[in-house]
């Protein structure tokens, strides 16, 4: 096999740290003119076919596969998800459509639009995701450059929204107007995704990568399960470090792994945050693992290497200085608001608010979109913004015109108003939509929202993730109670996970349940709920109770 000069660049850097076959030391390069066949076969299947073909260079094949209304083979099936198209088989005989809302902010006529494509070549349903973006599900092959053309008429992309690629860019809703906020982030976020979208360097790294900005503002943004976050603080009076907005960075979080994003010990100023992120994603495409796929992300290279060598390879890449500051003499705030995504809230400014909608498990029509783009022309400033939980804020609402929006949203058979319970239930795709999930997790959300709505009255809000398999795109190690589905004799069922939490209550849960019936999950939650009120102590929280607990002991209450 003749290698071309730029597969020959590729395989240079995927060999760097030796895991080429032969002998070697690890850190070497293999020279342009060693690379043989025998290098390629020690490379997992999905880094073979990004060297036979790279994802961006397939426009052909999709028209093709348009014209002939076809489905791709398996190599071109990972390849069409650099695209934002995933073939969801045996699933579904369609493709979903991810996309990127860098910052998780749109404006009122992409929100049509997204429900438009829905409606006219999907299921009519949108979904909101937990990286705050937007998924639509059930097209046909022969519509695929209809929707992409689509987006991209009116300022919107998938590209590299799925496969080996950075995932959408995530920054606190509320940037810009949260009365809290220490920095708005939102220029930050937009930068990075320009960044990624207009360098091809950036694409085809070892496995997928997240990276977050918090503003310091209210809502949790779940920047501690990122693979890079950024958590600002401000330093000013400091002898040692000049007064400013700074972040604290995190690294290497992966909660479906049971790991949180580490504190690194540095600092970097706000407007070097999107060049420090660059150099360390440059890192983690030159060194991670392209063998192994489950060990194929971030943490990974970290475990192996250690922070302080991952932090030295990073200022290698650095035309300044990292600023080394242990997070005990320079803490980020990292409290936030429970459920504050779902409500009326003050921006900063007068007579001014954020209203919060609760989207039950992140599923809207392709109407109730198109209304709440209509709604934010009409009350707002014509822009809709995304939360990691799945829901819609509206911002810049008057004061005076709350009653009507409100009245609105009732119109739309949508609330601004939820439960201690529903308001943080969360879950991913779920069987109906994703190959590799276990059970139907939307349906059993739904259900058991239905089912504890009027029987449990919780006087604390809790979270409830729902996830599909072990890949935890809903992150359910992270919440109070977290269901991972699971094939069980004779239909579907869910692992139980108690006692997870992010931000100011980050832990990994334990689990405690395995392999409970899909159609008993919701009597089981109501069953756990009621024994945490009748056993907790004054108004302990709920993770806090269970946290006091032994696995065993949780076993016995809540059986």
């Amino acid at each position: 096999m003749e290698f071309t000069a730029e597969q020959k660049q590729v395989l240079e850097r995927i060999f760097a740290e030796g895991f080429a076959s032969g002998q070697r030391a690890a850190g070497s390069v293999i020279p342009a003119a060693e690379i043989t066949d025998a290098h390629v076969g020690d490379l997992c299947k999905e880094e073979r076919w990004k060297l036979e073909e790279h994802g961006l260079d397939i426009w052909e094949k999709l028209a093709r596969h348009a014209s002939a209304n076809e489905f791709p083979k398996e190599a071109d099936t990972f390849r069409f998800k650099y695209h934002g198209l995933f073939y969801v088989a045996p699933a579904e005989d369609a493709f979903l459509l991810r996309l990127r809302i860098p910052g998780c902010r749109l404006n009122s006529a992409q929100a049509k639009v997204i429900a438009e494509i829905s409606e006219k070549w999907g299921s009519g349903l949108v979904d909101v995701t937990t990286r705050g973006n937007f998924q639509i599900r059930k097209i046909q092959p022969k519509n695929i450059l209809h929707v992409l053309t689509k987006l991209a008429d009116a300022g919107l992309t998938s590209k590299g929204s799925g496969a080996d690629n950075i995932r959408n860019i995530t920054a606190s809703p509320t940037s810009g107007f949260d009365p809290n906020e220490l920095v708005d982030v939102m220029p930050y976020a937009l930068a990075l995704h320009h960044y990624i979208l207009n360098n091809r360097e950036l694409y085809g790294l070892p496995r997928k990568f997240n990276v977050s900005f918090d503003n310091g503002g209210a809502i949790s943004v779940a920047v501690d399960t990122n693979d890079i976050g950024f958590v600002p603080l401000k330093i000013q009076g400091d002898a040692s470090i000049p007064d400013g907005i700074y972040f604290r960075v995190l690294l290497a979080g992966i909660t479906g792994h049971r790991h949180f994003a580490r504190d690194a010990g540095i600092l970097v100023r706000a407007d070097d945050a999107v060049t420090l992120a660059v150099a360390m994603i440059k890192i983690f495409i030159a060194h991670g693992d392209r063998t192994n796929r489950k060990k194929a992300r971030l943490v990974y290279l970290i475990e192996k290497w250690g922070i302080p060598k991952f932090l030295d390879e990073t200022q290698n890449q650095l035309s300044f200085p990292l600023i080394f500051a242990t997070a005990e003499k320079y803490p980020a705030n990292v409290n936030k608001l429970p459920h504050g995504h779902v409500g009326v809230f003050k921006q900063r400014g007068a007579a001014m608010n954020y209203v919060g909608v609760a989207v039950p498990v992140g599923r809207l029509t392709g109407a109730q979109l198109s209304g709440l783009a209509a709604l934010a022309d009409e009350y707002g400033q014509n822009e809709l913004r995304l939360t990691v939980w799945q829901n819609v804020l509206l911002p810049h609402i008057g004061d005076k015109d709350l009653p009507r929006l409100t009245k609105g949203l009732s119109a739309l058979n949508l609330s601004h108003q939820s439960s201690a319970i529903a308001g943080g239930v969360v879950a991913c795709t779920g069987n109906t939509g994703c190959k590799y999930a276990g059970a139907n997790t939307k349906d059993t959300a739904l259900a058991a929202i239905a089912h504890l709505r009027n029987r449990i009255a919780l006087d604390r809000p809790v979270n409830i993730h729902f996830t599909g398999c072990a890949h935890s795109c809903a992150q359910h190690y992270a919440g109070d109670i977290g269901l991972m589905g699971v094939p069980i004799s004779g239909g579907e069922g869910f692992n139980i996970t108690l006692g997870g939490g992010m931000d100011q209550a980050q832990g990994i849960g334990r689990e405690v349940f395995w392999k409970v019936p899909r159609e008993e999950v919701p009597a089981r939650i109501e069953k756990i709920f009621l024994a945490y009120q009748a056993k907790r102590a004054g108004g302990e929280s709920f993770v806090d109770f269970t946290r006091r607990h032994d696995v065993k002991t949780l076993q016995e209450i809540f059986s």
